[in-house]
């Protein structure tokens, strides 16, 4: 057992991501929300997924009526000062910027409004609550849907509501939800029973998009250890995530 491990081949990570090609989840505007500190912090960040082989990046800073207040203006403003950064350190990728919207009290004024961050298809990012379920979950979905985006539900092996019946998943994907699986769930960086969602999703082939979540250097760190992980691997080659096509 002690040299079990020792001939076993480790996957390239950049070939792995070429397949990808786009990171979709992430929060490396500086100093908008809980991930990147400052635009060195963005810099350095944005370097380790390069270095990783994407070449594209759709970050979504998060979008909470009661602690992050963002708004497009103010999003849009800090991505344009992390490319004119990026820039000038000489650091090529493509990047743009959504926002993963918390489907809070405030978010129905939001669609009313019509002024949402999307990216590729119209797609638009929603996280809930990770303790409560949010009993107008469908309602909103419905409600985006008749205006043409296409709901993805950010990281829902994260959602502790969910992991006494898996059943709540069928529901969600029966009712049309697209979900995104964080790949860091497989590398043990949120919990046990985290793991065991994103391995049950990955199993009956409901993830849509995988992204990395990245807000910091231990999330970049982490990935080499999920990326290593047969049930990734396997899911990055299916054939059926989107990533590729945005």
């Amino acid at each position: 057992k002690i040299f079990s491990g020792l001939f076993t081949k480790k996957v390239d990570v950049q070939e792995l991501v070429s397949t990808l090609k786009a990171d979709m989840h992430s929060h490396l505007l500086p100093g908008i929300d809980d991930g990147s500190r400052d635009l060195q912090n963005s810099l350095e960040l944005v370097k380790g997924l390069v270095a990783k082989g994407y070449t594209k990046l759709v970050t979504t800073p998060h979008i909470m009526i009661e602690r992050y207040r963002n708004t497009p203006e103010i999003i849009q403003g800090k991505l344009a000062e992390l490319r004119q950064f990026l820039q000038e350190n000489g650091v090529s990728v493509q990047i743009e910027a959504a926002a993963e919207y918390m489907l809070d009290e405030g978010f129905p004024d939001k669609i009313k409004e019509g002024n949402l961050l999307t990216f590729g298809d119209k797609y638009i990012l929603i996280e809930t609550s990770f303790m409560v379920k949010p009993q107008n979950l469908t309602k909103v979905f419905f409600e985006l849907k008749t205006q043409r985006f296409k709901p993805i539900l950010a990281h829902p092996e994260r959602y502790c509501y969910m992991w006494d019946s898996f059943s709540g998943y069928d529901e969600l994907k029966d009712a049309g939800f697209l979900f995104q699986l964080n790949i860091n769930s497989l590398s043990g960086v949120y919990s046990e029973r985290a793991e065991k969602a994103a391995r049950y999703l990955i199993k009956n082939r409901m993830i849509d998009f995988v992204g990395t979540d990245t807000h910091n250097e231990k999330h970049l760190e982490r990935l080499e250890t999920a990326f290593q992980e047969k049930a990734i691997q396997n899911l990055i080659q299916s054939g059926d995530l989107l990533n590729f096509t945005l």
